[in-house]
């Protein structure tokens, strides 16, 4: 890597030049990676996009009439003191506000260095160029921390914010609620079951234990297979299937913990107050996240809680 002081006028206008084109880029990515879900975001990246855009055609024009037709690839990585920058835009869904942190990095990054090469450079042409734009960086910067308020009307957001809130229950909210219905409900046959058959704590541990891990299992693996989120939004298959997965197991192990407790019959009680729990629980999520109203939401889990849970009783006690 070569020292920043070490770089003449010529290789100073190629870094500038390579600079503004690998910022065109990124901000093309982050426009092409909101243009479904936050149009209004994906708007301003692509103006900001054009703007580098005539940075960079600027800086060409002046390199061509002092230095010739030939650009020299000079790289970020290729001169000391740049900060390393995470891959933001290779990622699937982008979130707004890291984004929005990275793109106010970037235009602070981008001035302070035409900043410093204004300072080293004699030719005046060229110094005149790279104060304008560490002057116009400085305003992209200033928009960048002020998105909010400068291309984010009030209505704009409330639509943004609400795919936001969309794309989290499609992908965390809808498989995280059906793992923990699935492991707090289907587990209960064969907990409480166990459990009144052998009336040993220890016993109905293990059956809860098994059954909890292999639901959790089997609900991720069919969670992550059942479709790769590319048409529905839903996001990357196998975190769904882990959200999913952790969930289920979650909902079982929680009523088969209290069968530690070596007392059967306090054992039993406590098994039956968590689930009462887990199922309130459940509730309280479809309420806030599916718009479920209370007593629909109530009487759909308690209805096929209480279906199981009776189903456990009656193998158990035959």
């Amino acid at each position: 890597m070569k020292k920043f002081e070490e770089l003449t006028e010529r290789e100073i206008l190629a870094l500038a030049i390579g600079l503004e084109e690998e910022d065109e880029r990124v901000y093309a990515d982050f426009a092409e990676g909101f243009h479904q879900d936050y149009p209004a975001t994906a708007s301003m990246f692509e103006g900001m996009r054009e703007e580098e855009s005539e940075h960079r055609r600027k800086l060409i024009e002046l390199f061509r009439r002092k230095f010739g037709e030939h650009i020299p690839l000079i790289r970020r990585q290729d001169v000391r003191g740049f900060v390393e920058r995470p891959a933001l835009w290779l990622v699937r869904p982008l979130r707004i506000e890291a984004v929005r942190k990275e793109a106010s990095a970037m235009e602070v990054e981008t001035r302070r260095f035409y900043e410093k090469a204004a300072a080293r450079t004699r030719d005046a042409s060229i110094r005149q160029l790279l104060d304008d734009l560490a002057n116009e960086e400085r305003t992209h910067e200033t928009r960048a921390q002020e998105l909010d308020l400068q291309k984010l009307p009030d209505h704009v957001k409330a639509d943004e914010e609400q795919a936001q809130r969309r794309l989290f229950v499609l992908q965390i909210v809808q498989p995280g609620l059906a793992g923990l219905m699935d492991g707090s409900v289907s587990t209960l046959a064969p907990v409480f079951a166990a459990a009144l058959a052998t009336q040993k704590s220890w016993d109905a541990f293990l059956v809860g234990l098994a059954a909890s891990v292999g639901a959790g299992i089997s609900m991720g693996f069919a969670e992550a297979l059942s479709d790769d989120g590319s048409l529905t939004g839903r996001g990357h298959p196998w975190v769904r299937g882990l959200v999913c997965g952790a969930m289920t197991a979650v909902g079982g192990i929680g009523h088969t913990l209290p069968f530690l407790i070596r007392d059967f019959r306090v054992a039993l009680w406590a098994a039956g107050l968590v689930v009462l729990g887990e199922l309130g629980v459940i509730t309280w999520v479809r309420k806030r996240y599916m718009d479920t109203p209370w007593v629909t939401a109530a009487l759909q889990v308690g209805l096929g809680g209480a279906l199981v849970f009776i189903t456990g009783v009656l193998i158990g006690s035959s």
